[in-house]
Parts: C-alpha cells; structure tokens; sequence
C-alpha cells in the first residue's frame, strides 16, 4: 500500500510540482558483471543504450503525451555519464534542457568499488556478509554512510520539488542504491529489522513515481509506483535485446 512521505514542513504550502518521478539508468559493463560502481564514471553499454531509448520512449508516452494538462516538465540528474545518458534519452526529443545536481550522485563505496560481488565475498568474506545484511560492513573500506545518501537526496528533492508548480513535473535520473536509500529516509525504513531487509532493488532504466498529498497545510508525497519498466522489460529481451 502507499505510503505518505513528507518533504516540506513549512506552515504556509509552498508551490509545488505535480508529480515526481526517479529513474535508474540503464545498464553498464560493470552491471553485466556483478561489479559495484559507486562513483566511477561508468558509460552505459550498448544494451543500457537500447534500454534507455525504451524507458524514454515509455516516459514519454505514459506521462507527457497522455497528459496535456501538465504541460511542462523538469529534468534533474547525477553529474556521472550513465545517469546523464539515461536523462538526455528522455529529455532531448522534448527539447528540454537537463540539470545535474551532484546531490542525486550514486553512493560511494569507497576502495570497494570497481571490485565484483564474488570477489568482495572471497576477499573480506566477513565484512562483505556485515554489507549483505544490513550491518554496516562497507563501512571499514571508505564507503559514504547510508544516512548521508538519503541525507542529500531528501534534500535534493525538497529544492528540486520546489522550483516549479503544479504545471510542472519533475524528473530525477540518477542510481539504484540512491533512489533506495532516499526512498528509505523518506519512509521511514532506515532501522534494519530481523523479519525484513529493506526496498527491493531497482532494475536498470525502470523509475519510481511520486505524487503529493497536501495534509493540513504540509506536503506529502505518496509512493505511486516502484520499480515499473516499459512493457519489453517484462520479457526476456530486457537483459538480452536483439540488436
């Protein structure tokens, strides 16, 4: 069920946008081979290329061309080449200019980045196990603690929602450990519980939707949709496209 999320905690509701939309970019040599990137500057393959036209594509159509009366949209993204690629997709066909923010960069992680899973669980099999469930194991290699990611993406997200109003619709393209820990700060969900783990991960070039409730003169934001891809993305071609 959707939960509320708060952004803004002014008395008097300030100006808006209508919605809220957060895209992972597609795919890259180092996803296809198990590999953290953190904030090593990463090009999409040629795969995360044809995903990202699918995703823009799939934008475009469900939220700009079947919606005229939300004329305008708002394009954020991570300074790192995936995420750009993922945004310029979307946005240059509509003529839209795109703003990187740093703020809606990936995690760090530190020396462990570059480093593939299977060899993060041979090398420091204990830490790498602390990593996995939740416990903080990353943390001995200089990765950026989960409460600073969600720290500057609720952050970005509260300036970004308020630069346009209810004509506008905001689109962030930035990374999955991102979006989820942001998504985490803003429900709530940062305590490591021993019946649950966290969000599922997000899929290459598939995106999360936001919409606000305005609640007693606050602003809220329900979570809409998680982890929804274009049609294609629900098939085998996804990861293996005949190009």
């Amino acid at each position: 069920m959707p939960r509320n999320v708060e952004l803004a905690h002014d008395d008097a509701m300030a100006p808006h946008v209508h919605s809220i939309t957060l895209v992972r970019h597609g795919r890259t040599s180092y996803n296809e081979q198990h590999r953290l990137q953190g904030q090593i500057d990463i090009p999409l393959d040629e795969v995360g290329l044809w995903q990202v036209k699918q995703t823009a594509a799939a934008l475009r159509e469900l939220y700009v061309e079947r919606h005229p009366e939300v004329p305008h949209q708002l394009v954020v993204c991570s300074d790192l080449k995936r995420a750009a690629a993922t945004a310029h997709a979307f946005a240059d066909p509509l003529g839209l200019d795109i703003h990187p923010d740093i703020r809606v960069r990936e995690r760090s992680f530190g020396e462990w980045e570059g480093i593939s899973v299977e060899e993060l669980a041979g090398r420091f099999p204990e830490d790498y196990l602390s990593w996995a469930q939740f416990r903080g194991g990353e943390l001995k290699y200089g990765a950026e603690p989960k409460q600073e990611v969600g720290r500057r993406g609720v952050e970005a997200l509260n300036d970004w929602a308020s630069k346009a109003g209810e004509d506008t619709d905001l689109y962030v393209f930035s990374h999955g450990a991102w979006i989820s820990q942001t998504l985490q700060t803003l429900l709530d969900l940062d305590q490591v519980h021993d019946d649950f783990a966290d969000i599922l991960s997000m899929r290459n070039a598939h995106w999360v939707r936001l919409v606000p409730l305005e609640l007693q003169g606050t602003l809220r934001w329900r979570l809409a949709e998680y982890n929804h891809g274009p049609a294609i993305a629900y098939t085998e071609q996804w990861e293996h496209p005949r190009l």
